[in-house]
């Protein structure tokens, strides 16, 4: 029996929890964008008062009598949203209010520390900071853990992307695993018996390629009545969907970094964009988990733009947006900008990696960050560690911690549990990319006009109007035909670097 006056009293809390969290959600951007470094501790507060409120309204005694009373309804997307709704409830009650704020005025101070130590190389004054941090995690996991039927780090993951848990993914990491120690000699093989590519010489005007970048977001179909383009330390997309937030930062030596980046958050803006707007603040109308979301923006940087097809278009795009500077000859050709951005190579920096290696940097980090929370490896020993398990699985030690177990924000404001979804929203990527070239017809001429329409709208109607009705492995039984394999993935690298 369903009760529309119970349910009615829960879409309307919800809401409100919604909005509190999007207000925090601008704060945060506030901070990695404009804010001026004095402003950190009171910001710390208030992102830690907005969490306790929003904790509160979802906890209040009214919240589980009425999703007790609401009953089974038959429409299929109010059943989901009702289902995610008391999954929500669970969660927040296994968690008290003084953890929730806590964690949310520590993980805002060690962020900071954690900027200036990367700055200057410094684990060591961090190391204090996480140890905060990663206590209370700790904390959180368990009492997730105990509510939900998880060990402490799926309760993690269940955060993050819900429904793929440790048993799913492990099997899947060591899959890829020894699928790249095969592969990743071959691809460097192959790569010695091609011309090396030419680097783009000159300085690129940070102005410019934030144009460039403006340009090319929009016609990836990004609408900037409803987005903005700023400057961080650490490229983001955060905001509401209807005022998308993108970060990025520049690099005047090289263009490269700055333009795949605007396109990998640009594939999380329309994912936030295309979500379906009937169901906004309602669990049931966001994105179908961090995985899901990873798989939108690389479809968009690794499958699409970094296409052949795509190249070509670019090519011309660049050409004609650094003319000044004596944008000409070989360097600026298709092929040769195809060399250059696909190029496979073992590095210390996982958002520099190329995505053969990506996924060694992301299993990297799940084992280690599993061992942090099940309390197998100190933070002290945290950048020893760091360098034996990248010595393993790319054959390289990093020279410092900077470019060592200082180099991602996750961690140091309290992001456990996350990294696995960037390599899981890969293989999803591939896959989804496999079932959009079998639906949409000439998928390669539009890409090389640069018209990135009709992927973006295969998108939209099979991934994001279905918000989180479906989890991430039925999304992708309804896109693809069936839910998560390796294979696809495989099988476009084999296709783009060796064949």
């Amino acid at each position: 029996m369903f009760d529309p006056a119970a349910y009615h009293r829960l879409t309307t809390r919800f809401a409100r929890i919604a909005t509190v969290s999007e207000a925090g959600a601008m704060l945060g951007w506030d901070a990695a964008a404009v804010m001026p470094p004095g402003g950190a501790p009171a910001r710390g507060d208030q992102l830690a008062v907005l969490a306790g409120v929003a904790h509160s309204l979802l906890t209040a005694p009214e919240v589980g009598d009425d999703l007790a009373a609401a009953g089974v309804p038959d429409d299929p997307w109010v059943a989901a949203n009702l289902r995610l709704m008391r999954h929500e409830h669970a969660r927040a009650t296994a968690l008290p209010a003084h953890l929730v704020e806590a964690e949310a005025r520590v993980n805002s101070a060690c962020e900071k520390v954690w900027r200036a130590a990367r700055a200057d190389n410094d684990f060591a004054r961090v190391a204090p900071s996480l140890e905060e941090v990663l206590t209370l995690v700790r904390q959180r996991a368990q009492a997730l853990g105990e509510q939900l039927g998880m060990s402490p780090y799926d309760a993690l993951m269940d955060l993050n992307q819900p429904g793929m848990l440790t048993a799913e993914l492990e099997p899947l990491f060591d899959r890829y695993e020894a699928f790249l120690a095969e592969a990743l000699p071959r691809a460097e093989a192959k790569q010695k018996r091609s011309p090396p590519p030419i680097r783009l010489a000159g300085q690129f005007p940070a102005e410019t390629q934030e144009k460039l970048c403006r340009r090319i977001a929009e016609r990836a179909g990004l609408d900037f009545t409803h987005a903005r383009l700023d400057r961080s330390l650490h490229p983001f997309c955060g905001g509401t969907p209807s005022d998308v937030r993108i970060t990025m930062r520049y690099d005047e030596s090289d263009p490269v970094q700055a333009l795949m980046a605007v396109l990998h958050e640009t594939g999380h803006a329309l994912y936030e964009r295309g979500l379906p707007e009937v169901w906004s603040r309602q669990p049931v109308g966001q994105a179908s988990g961090m995985a899901a979301h990873e798989s939108q923006s690389l479809i968009m940087e690794m499958q699409a733009c970094r296409s052949d097809a795509f190249m070509g278009w670019l090519s011309n795009e660049l050409v004609a947006s650094f003319k000044d500077i004596g944008s000409a000859g070989p360097a600026w050709a298709p092929a040769n900008l195809a060399r250059l951005w696909r190029r496979v190579e073992r590095g210390f920096i996982r958002v520099d990696a190329d995505e053969m290696t990506y996924p060694a940097h992301v299993i990297m980090r799940f084992r280690l960050e599993r061992a942090m929370v099940a309390g197998d490896l100190a933070v002290r020993d945290l950048p020893g560690a760091w360098a034996d398990e990248m010595k393993r699985l790319l054959g390289i030690v990093p020279p410092n911690d900077t470019r060592g177990c200082l180099q991602d924000i996750h961690w140091y404001e309290g992001m456990f549990g996350y990294f696995p979804a960037y390599t899981l929203g890969a293989m999803a990527a591939a896959q989804l990319m496999a079932a959009a070239r079998g639906t949409v017809p000439h998928m390669d001429r539009c890409l090389a006009r640069g018209d990135l329409a009709p992927l973006g709208a295969w998108l939209r109607a099979h991934v994001h109007a279905h918000g989180s009705r479906l989890d991430f492995n039925e999304l992708l039984v309804e896109a693809t035909g069936w839910k998560l394999d390796p294979s696809a993935f495989e099988q476009h690298l084999t296709a783009r670097y060796l064949a």
